[in-house]
C-alpha cells in the first residue's frame, strides 16, 4: 500500500513523523525542515478529508519527562505550517480522549514519546551484561509492545514518514506496525522520497564520486567510512574527527576533541583507503581558539584566534574549524564530482565565527550540483549549514535524516520501513 493509493476520507491517521528540530532558549522552532518536510503527508490526509494525529520524539529525555523538551513549545510552529488549529495531547499514552474527540480536517499532536522508556524498548536503570539486564530486557520489549498497542489503538491507520528514526525498532517506528493490517499501514511521502534518492546515489552512481564526512567523532561514524570506501572516488574528513588522524601520526592537537582509543582505526582507514585506489582529503590546517563558550557558541571576552597546521595546535587551543588551505582543498577535490555524499559540518559553524569551511564545501557541493551533480545532504548539522548559507535551493535533495541515512547506503535494512513491508 502507498499513501498515494489510500483514500483517507473518514479515517484518523496516525503518522510518526520528526520533529526533533532545534529550538533557541525560549523555546522557539529555529530551523523548520523537518516540520515542512512532513507537510506533503499531513496535507494529503487532511485532503481526503481525514484526521491527522501526528506523533514525535525530542531530544534524550531518557523516560523522563522533562519541560525542555515538551513538543508543546513547537504547537505554534507545526499549526502555522500545517495551516490547521493543531491539538495537543499532553500525554502520548493517555490520550484517547483526545484521539476520539478528533473531527475529520482535525489535526492532534501528542506529546514527546522518549517520555516513555517503552519507546525506544531499553530497560531503565539496570547494568547492561547481567541476568538482570536480561530479565529486564525481556519485561521491557513486553511492555513496548503494549505501548505500540495503545499507540495504535488511537488511528485506523499508520503512516510512517520519519525518516531520520527509521533505523529505530522503536515503538513508534517499527513494533506499532503489527498492530494495523497490510492495507492500512504505509510509508509517507517524505519516506518515499528519502528511499529514493538514497537508491539515486547507490544505484545510479555517476563518477567522479565524493562523499565528505564531518562531524566530532571517527567512532560513529567509521561503519559508514569504511563502506563508502568501497564506492567513491574522493571521501573528504572533516569537523572533529581531524584531530583524531592528526593524533594518530604524532601531531601536537592542543585541546581539541580527540578520540585516543581509536587512533589505530584512524591509521586503518588511511591503509584502506590506498587500498581501494581512494583519494582521502584531510584539513591540513585549521581554525583554533582558546576561548569558545560551547554551551553558548559564543566567544569569550578577550579569546585568541589562529590559523595553524592541523597537527600543531598549541597547548590550551582548540581547533574548531578548517582552515584556508584545508577549504581551498575540500572545494578543489568536490570540483567535477557527479555524486556527493555530505554529512557533518568542517567546524562549529554554529558559531558564526568558525562558518568559513563549512561553508567552503556548502559553496563548492552548490557549484558542483549546479554543473549537473547529484548532491545528497543528509545530518541535522549538514542541513542546517545548508539552510543558514541559503543554499537549500541549490542542492539535489535534503534528507531528515543522519544516522538513518548513513544505515541506509551502508547497506542496511531500516526496521521503520521493513515493518511496513512486512519484511
Amino acid at each position: 500500500m502507498t499513501i498515494d493509493q489510500f483514500n483517507f476520507a473518514g479515517k484518523k491517521a496516525i503518522v510518526r513523523v520528526d520533529f526533533n528540530v532545534p529550538l533557541d532558549e525560549n523555546g522557539n522552532v529555529t530551523d523548520d525542515t523537518r516540520i515542512r518536510g512532513a507537510l506533503p503527508t499531513l496535507k494529503k490526509i487532511l485532503a481526503d478529508g481525514g484526521a491527522v494525529i501526528m506523533m514525535s520524539h525530542m531530544g534524550k529525555p531518557k523516560g523522563k519527562v522533562n519541560p525542555k523538551l515538551s513538543l508543546k513549545q513547537i504547537v505554534p510552529a507545526v499549526s502555522k505550517a500545517l495551516g490547521v488549529d493543531v491539538k495537543f495531547a499532553p500525554d502520548c499514552a493517555n490520550a484517547s480522549e483526545e484521539a476520539a474527540a478528533l473531527k475529520m480536517g482535525e489535526a492532534l499532536l501528542l506529546e514527546n514519546l522518549r517520555y516513555y522508556p517503552e519507546e525506544e524498548g531499553k530497560p531503565v536503570g539496570v547494568e547492561k551484561g547481567t541476568p538482570e539486564y536480561d530479565e529486564a530486557k525481556k519485561a521491557m520489549k513486553a511492555s513496548q509492545k503494549e505501548f505500540a498497542k495503545t499507540l495504535a489503538s488511537y488511528a485506523d491507520c499508520y503512516v510512517m514518514d520519519a525518516f531520520g528514526t527509521a533505523h529505530r525498532k522503536h515503538a513508534s517506528t517499527a513494533v506499532i506496525a503489527d498492530y494495523f493490517d497490510a492495507d492500512s499501514k504505509m510509508l509517507g511521502l517524505l519516506m518515499e522520497k528519502e528511499v529514493q534518492a538514497v537508491d539515486n546515489v547507490l544505484s545510479n552512481i555517476k563518477r567522479p564520486f565524493v562523499a565528505i564526512m564531518g562531524g566530532s567523532k571517527v567512532s560513529s561514524k567509521i561503519g559508514i567510512i569504511e563502506n563508502l570506501l568501497g564506492k567513491v572516488d574522493k571521501l573528504i574528513l572533516c569537523g572533529g574527527m581531524t584531530y583524531t588522524f592528526a593524533k594518530a601520526h604524532g601531531g601536537q592537537i592542543g585541546n581539541s576533541i580527540v578520540e585516543l582509543d581509536k587512533l589505530d582505526v584512524a591509521l586503518g582507514v588511511e591503509e584502506l583507503a590506498k587500498k581501494n585506489g581512494v583519494e582521502l582529503v584531510l584539513g591540513s590546517d585549521c581554525t583554533a581558539t582558546d576561548g569558545l563558550d560551547f554551551g553558548t557558541m559564543t566567544l569569550k571576552p578577550g579569546s585568541q584566534i589562529i590559523n595553524c597546521p592541523a597537527n600543531q595546535v598549541p597547548d590550551g587551543f582548540e581547533g574548531v574549524d578548517a582552515g584556508p588551505e584545508s577549504q581551498k582543498d575540500f572545494a578543489n577535490a568536490i570540483k567535477g564530482a557527479k555524486t556527493i555524499l555530505w554529512n557533518g559540518p568542517a567546524g562549529v559553524f554554529e558559531c558564526d565565527t568558525f562558518t568559513p569551511g563549512s561553508r567552503a564545501i556548502g559553496e563548492a557541493v552548490a557549484e558542483a550540483t549546479a554543473e549537473g551533480a547529484f548532491s545528497l545532504i543528509g545530518g541535522g548539522d549538514s542541513v542546517a549549514c545548508v539552510n543558514k548559507f541559503g543554499l537549500a535551493d541549490k542542492v539535489s535533495y535534503i534528507s531528515t535524516g543522519g544516522g538513518a541515512l548513513l544505515e541506509a547506503i551502508e547497506g542496511k535494512v531500516l526496521p521503520g520501513v521493513a515493518a511496513i513491508k512486512g519484511e
